[in-house]
């Protein structure tokens, strides 16, 4: 049987891909089983992971919940399996990073709000596709797209249930920035890059402290950062010294 969630590691990336294209990776409760058994395992990995991209095989990301799964009736292993598999990935120390080309619909919405980074190509469709279906979100959509967007851009969404562009997507803040697709690959190897080359301890200490003080007013986030940041890494004197021996050559 062919594995729904693939893994390939590559110099410090672990790149998790939705492998259901005949079906447009289209979400079922045993490809959450899959996802969740990589994440927990990556969680476990900071040591030689250092970024995390999750991807979607064939024509696009995902087209969102399998609606067959939902009307045949959904077997989870255990209550909330979907929406708590989504907040482990949300949750991983390292950071996490979307890319989305082709259709992001409802449920793979919500999936792709779990990374820290979203990049789109023009190619990708978002939509909250909720109410056409009489459903309301249960993985986190209600939370975690206004806190991306804004209330008022996220009711749109909500309400409307319409398709927005990658473009459109850039423009609204639900992406970080949107590429043609002929660069989509490229530019998610660079931008992969260009993060792992920092300290992978500062990267999870600075994730950290977003996710610590999200929500919290000025005051209160500055005294947490300030009393329970993890300052020094174990990598600085080593950095410095590179970058001072790097200079001194150039002068």
């Amino acid at each position: 049987m062919q594995p729904l969630v693939l893994r390939e590691d590559t110099d410090g990336l672990a790149t998790l891909t939705l492998h259901r294209p005949e079906k447009l990776n289209a979400l079922t409760v045993a490809l959450f089983a899959e996802l969740r058994a990589h994440v927990q395992q990556l969680a476990q990995e900071t040591d030689r992971i250092g970024l995390v991209l999750l991807r979607g095989a064939g024509k696009c990301f995902s087209a969102g919940h399998d609606l067959a799964d939902i009307a045949h009736g959904e077997h989870p292993p255990q209550p909330h399996f979907q929406a708590d598999t989504i907040e482990l990935l949300a949750n991983l120390p390292q950071p996490v990073i979307t890319a989305v080309h082709g259709h992001c619909y409802t449920g793979a919405l919500e999936l792709a709000l779990a990374g820290d980074l979203i990049v789109a190509a023009e190619s990708a469709k978002f939509a909250d596709t909720h109410a056409r279906w009489a459903l309301v979100p249960v993985w986190g959509m209600s939370q975690r797209l206004p806190r991306r967007v804004g209330l008022a851009k996220a009711q749109e969404m909500t309400y409307t249930a319409r398709t927005f562009s990658g473009r459109e997507a850039e423009a609204m803040g639900l992406v970080n920035w949107c590429v043609p697709d002929a660069e989509f690959d490229a530019a998610l190897d660079r931008t992969a890059r260009s993060i792992l080359t920092n300290s992978w301890f500062s990267l999870r200490a600075n994730k950290r402290l977003y996710r610590e003080t999200e929500g919290l007013p000025l005051r209160a986030g500055l005294s947490h950062e300030i009393h329970r940041s993890e300052g020094r890494g174990p990598d600085m004197a080593e950095r410095i010294a590179a970058f001072m021996n790097k200079t001194s050559k150039l002068a």
